[in-house]
């Protein structure tokens, strides 16, 4: 497991607008973190991005490790939800919705060069930090569900065949969805990632009743 040091602090005044600096503070470091790792940023690197001081991050956050955990819970579970859990739920057709979110992928250069934010972090942090690697398996836990859910839902309403194992269909998208998004950010070609999305939502189509 990873020790971050734990920095002792005095007992910091509260900033001015205490939420507006914690999102500030959190919105810096998942950025930075996407950019450079949660092992190459430092927090200093942070503080500058944003713009507040040392004393109103420690009011918040004891050390880098618990601002990196709230990035975890709080950012990269908002994100899952807002592209994953809202399309889906109660979606008219959950097939037609994720393919939706599959076509619709960004395919902007810095997000192909960047990947998934939830995938480096996983494949950075879980060997080397157990508290990393419980809150992001939560993650993708919470995004499986999601996905598996509403195939369960679409085999109910007869838009999905019955011989269709939901859990595992459901791991298979998520699984073959970072794949592309890893291969698409090694090679840096947008195209990879393009024609995966669209091999997920011909698959997608296959498991509609006869």
């Amino acid at each position: 497991m990873l020790t971050v040091p734990r920095t002792r602090r005095s007992k910091a005044s509260a900033p001015r607008d205490p939420e507006r600096t914690r999102k500030r503070l959190l919105s810096a470091a998942s950025q930075e973190v996407y950019k450079s790792g949660f092992q190459g940023t430092d927090l200093e690197t942070i503080l500058d991005a944003a713009g507040v001081t040392k004393g109103a991050l420690y009011y918040h956050f004891e050390n880098k490790e618990a601002l990196g955990y709230a990035v975890v819970d709080e950012v990269l579970t908002g994100i899952t939800r807002e592209k994953w859990l809202e399309p889906l739920r109660g979606a008219a057709d959950p097939l037609a919705a994720l393919k939706g979110i599959f076509l619709g992928t960004s395919l902007r250069p810095e997000h192909v060069a960047g990947g998934c934010p939830l995938n480096n972090l996983a494949q950075e942090m879980s060997p080397l930090d157990e508290g990393f690697r419980k809150r992001l398996a939560k993650v993708f836990a919470l995004w499986h569900g999601a996905i598996a859910g509403a195939l369960r839902d679409a085999q109910k309403r007869g838009l999905v065949r019955r011989d269709v194992n939901a859990d595992e269909t459901a791991t298979f998208l998520m699984a073959a969805y970072e794949g592309y998004i890893s291969l698409s950010k090694n090679s840096q070609d947008a195209s990879l990632l393009r024609q995966g999305n669209k091999a997920l939502a011909q698959y997608l189509e296959t498991l509609r009743p006869a």
